[in-house]
């Protein structure tokens, strides 16, 4: 659950988690007995109890919390259509891959990513386990990689044909990469490697089939253009449409910005 915390923002912007089985979000069914319009009455008058409780002691998480009920009934009444995948051509459905039709996989949740950005969710993380492989690296690997590539050049073509890979950004990436040697005598992993490894975007105003940065001949130390987390963030919040400068929330009397308080630049290289 922490890989979809909201940190320092408000919990309105929490994340909301995607399920394989049961209801694709907790709670989505209404218990039996409970209409569509006894839902939205019973929330108009929570609603109304919220506010009232807010304007005598102008506690901000009370907004939040009318805000989520208010989030939580459209996911009912919107996300049993989203996961419904059944007016996807067989065309379209091919280009993911065979495991497109098993909710939870990869597949299926590269569709329904493409899916949700249609309908104009702001944000989509796909989330992939199981790479950090300390033994066994060329069987382990082969699986993950054999996995995600036709999804992820589904993906891609799916949202250009549709117009939407303009402005949507692509963002590929995990926490580190491995070590270009082997990990201790007799062993056939690689361990973490935090010093130089590869990530990858696509549209949203980025720079397609350019290259910035280089390591050495052992892929241990940067040689070239380094680019540090906090640039790395700039970047992307400028391909959003922000100036990351300017971008802050309030939190514990101070305005925090996303980049941090040290100097972060936009690095142009990889603007189209």
């Amino acid at each position: 659950a922490r890989l979809w915390g909201a940190g320092f923002l408000s919990t309105r912007h929490q994340g909301v988690s995607l399920r394989s089985n049961g209801d694709p979000v907790l709670y989505l069914s209404n218990p039996q007995g409970i209409s569509g319009k006894m839902r939205r009455r019973m929330l108009d008058e929570l609603a109304q109890m919220n506010q009232s409780r807010y304007d005598e002691v102008g506690d901000p998480e009370i907004q939040s919390r009318i805000a989520q009920y208010e989030m939580a009934y459209r996911m009912q009444t919107s996300v049993p259509e989203l996961t419904d995948i059944s007016d996807e051509s067989e065309k379209t459905l091919e280009m993911y891959g065979e495991e497109v039709k098993k909710p939870g996989t990869f597949a299926a949740n590269c569709l329904l990513a493409r899916r949700l950005a249609e309908r104009g969710v702001r944000f989509t993380q796909v989330f992939i386990r199981q790479w950090d492989q300390h033994g066994n690296l060329k069987k382990g690997h082969t699986e993950k990689a054999s996995e995600v590539d036709k999804p992820i050049a589904g993906l891609l073509h799916d949202l250009k044909a549709r117009g939407l890979l303009e402005d949507t950004l692509v963002l590929w990436s995990g926490e580190f990469g491995r070590t270009p040697t082997v990990q201790g005598a007799g062993m056939d992993g690689r361990d973490h490697n935090p010093w130089g490894f590869t990530m990858w975007m696509a549209g949203g105003g980025s720079k397609g089939g350019a290259v910035y940065g280089e390591t050495d001949d052992f892929s241990y130390n940067i040689t070239r253009d380094p680019l540090h987390i906090r640039d790395f963030h700039a970047t992307i919040l400028h391909l959003l449409g922000y100036d990351h400068e300017r971008f802050t929330v309030k939190y514990q009397g101070l305005d925090q910005r996303l980049t941090g308080v040290e100097q972060a630049k936009v690095i142009k290289e990889l603007l189209a």
